[in-house]
């Protein structure tokens, strides 16, 4: 399956928000394939506190931008923070250890990793 041609700029929109903010390791799960419920996954890591903070709030002005309705947030909290723009775009915005104990990447191996 081939990225929505209306979500790709959103994606793009998102991760380069996240990288303006010095997140490390961004990556863009495509879950199209083996999900019924979810399309993308943007994971990304960020130190705690402020750049977690800052992180998310640049994504949220530039998703807007991009056309993304407003997210709802799960969280925050000092390692964790998730932005789900409806049912289209998740983003975990994780510290490095809450990156490496739930291992999302792991969780859905069997997702196509998209090069944004």
């Amino acid at each position: 399956m081939t990225l929505d041609t209306e979500l790709k700029p959103q994606l793009q929109a998102i991760v380069e928000a996240a990288r303006e903010r010095r997140a490390e390791d961004v990556v863009v799960l495509d879950l199209t394939e083996v999900s019924s419920t979810l399309e993308y996954f943007v994971i990304c890591t960020a130190t705690a506190g402020l750049q977690l903070n800052a992180v998310q709030e640049n994504i949220r002005e530039k998703a807007r931008e991009a056309g993304l309705p407003q997210p709802s947030v799960e969280g925050p909290s000092e390692r964790w923070l998730l932005l789900a723009f409806g049912g289209s775009v998740v983003v975990h915005i994780m510290t490095r250890d809450a990156r490496e104990y739930y291992d999302l990447e792991g969780l859905w191996s069997d997702a196509q990793v998209l090069d944004l």
